[in-house]
């Protein structure tokens, strides 16, 4: 199978397509794709959904994805890595944030605006950038990398809105608010510990735990451990970053403690989980 690469921090790409005859591939970066028009099926890791105008996909370099054209359609491909969420000038607690893009897309098929609002403020963003895309004027560059990091982060905030998987648009907006104070804080252990998260809510720990519980399905401690798993297979995967640097970053004592912590979640240390990932990548 075939794996494309990005030689820059972001890339831009209009397209109209009438066939599509590329088989399916993976690439070594994000990319997200808005359909301005056209119809047809999108193919992701096996699973089909059929797309139409005004849906958008993400896809991450674990996809294997291609399209089957029905209608001639107009994409629009945003295409960036990580890197360039390290040079796009995001605040760190931006940085932070914006690792829902990178831990918590969920492979699957399916338009990831799940926020009504989000969907009427992503096209006029997108033919923003279409209309810069093409102009030469003064700080044309600076213009578009902003509608860039504007458009990232709505799509950020659309997958945080709806984690873990088991929240939906109906589950109770403390909740929600709830999740979103754990990923915000969860390179500060003292923050999420039960009292910590119990105090900024002014709620009970012995309500909190019910509570949390009965809206995710889990317990806040497995939800806990199961997001910081995640963030440390993401470095694993895409960083050379080294294990102490890892751990100093998410708030463990050191190494070890990572180590310890990582192999009784998956079984593995940290160092043979990344041997495995870029043996798989060969």
């Amino acid at each position: 199978m075939t794996k494309e690469s990005l030689y820059e921090p972001y890339e831009i790409v209009f397209s109209t397509v009438d066939q599509c005859d590329k088989p399916g591939h993976k690439h070594s970066f994000f990319e997200l794709v808005y359909v301005r028009s056209g119809t047809g099926v999108q193919c992701i890791n096996d699973n089909k959904f059929s797309y139409r105008e005004n849906h958008m996909f993400l896809l991450t370099p674990e996809d294997c994805h291609s399209f089957d054209i029905t209608s001639p359609t107009e994409f629009f491909f945003l295409r960036f890595n990580d890197i360039y969420l390290k040079t796009a000038h995001f605040q760190p607690s931006d940085i932070q944030r914006l690792e829902y893009i990178l831990q918590n897309a969920n492979h699957q098929p399916g338009c990831i605006l799940k926020n009504q609002p989000d969907k009427l403020l992503v096209r006029p963003i997108i033919e923003a950038i279409a209309r810069e895309h093409l102009n030469h004027d003064f700080y044309n560059h600076q213009l578009v990398q902003q509608l860039v990091n504007t458009l990232i982060i709505v799509v950020a905030r659309n997958i945080a809105r709806y984690l873990p998987e088991k929240i939906d648009v109906h589950t109770d907006e403390k909740a929600i608010d709830i999740v979103n104070y754990i990923q915000n804080n969860i390179y500060f252990p003292e923050k999420i510990r039960s009292e910590a998260v119990s105090n900024h809510f002014g709620i009970s720990e012995n309500y909190l735990g019910k509570f949390f519980k009965k809206h995710t399905q889990e317990t806040m401690q497995q939800y806990i451990v199961n997001y910081r798993t995640r963030l440390i297979e993401s470095r694993l995967r895409h960083s050379d970053k080294r294990i102490t640097e890892i751990a100093n970053e998410l708030g463990f004592t050191d190494e070890s403690h990572l180590t310890k912590f990582f192999k009784k979640q998956r079984g593995i240390s940290p160092t043979q989980f990344r041997k495995k990932e870029i043996s798989s990548k060969n």
